[in-house]
């Protein structure tokens, strides 16, 4: 995924599926400029990471 997908996805109102390794995420919060994105896993709001947004796929 590139970070204007990424960003896209952020702001839309609709749940669009994310997957991080096979596991699906939610996106927090994008840095465009570190080409990152924070995200938690679905259903654990507490375990927060930033991961590289080339790892993201949209399902």
């Amino acid at each position: 995924m590139d970070i204007k997908r990424a960003k896209q996805i952020l702001s839309s109102p609709e749940d669009i599926t994310v997957h991080y390794h096979g596991q699906s995420i939610w996106i927090d919060g994008c840095d465009e400029e570190n080409g990152l994105c924070t995200v938690h896993m679905r259903g654990n709001e507490n375990e927060k990471s930033s991961v590289e947004v080339e790892e993201l796929e949209e399902v």
